[in-house]
């Protein structure tokens, strides 16, 4: 038995093929993403860094840009770089309402840090940091705009 094939009509294929197929990320989504991408650039940074000519041997004798070297100090930059690693889980875990205030609060501080410290660092480093700001500003945007369910 013949199967009969039928040809989509111009009308249908132009239809067809006009428009991508695309479906709503939520919010939440888009903050661990957000976050993620915020992470790498953090790390990226940090390692391209270690290439500057004598940063290695500053690192061997104890000196950082914020002084000498302690454990306060890296308990410290290890409390700061936390807060980002964690909110990759937590823009996924936490309840709307926190969520929202936890991505605004250290989107905004993370955008000041950033804003901080890339004065006076080498062009890759600028680079880096204006990528994070423009990151950490979209997570704030994000979650400022976040929209509430309608309430039934």
């Amino acid at each position: 038995m013949m199967e009969r094939i039928e040809a989509a009509s111009p009308s249908q294929d132009n239809k067809a093929t006009s428009a991508f197929d695309d479906i709503k990320i939520h919010v939440k989504f888009k903050l661990f993403a957000l976050w993620s991408a915020v992470m790498f650039f953090y790390i990226y940074g940090d390692y391209f860094e270690l290439y500057q000519p004598g940063k290695l041997q500053e690192m061997i004798v104890g000196r950082m840009a914020l002084g000498a070297v302690s454990q306060g100090v890296l308990l410290g930059m290890a409390a700061v770089m936390a807060i980002p690693s964690l909110m990759v889980f937590l823009s996924l875990a936490l309840p709307p309402r926190v969520n929202r205030w936890m991505n605004i609060i250290f989107g905004t501080v993370y955008t000041v840090i950033m804003i901080l410290a890339m004065k006076g660092g080498w062009h890759f480093y600028v680079f880096f940091a204006l990528v994070e700001i423009t990151l950490t500003t979209l997570i704030v945007w994000y979650a400022w705009t976040w929209q509430k369910q309608p309430t039934r």
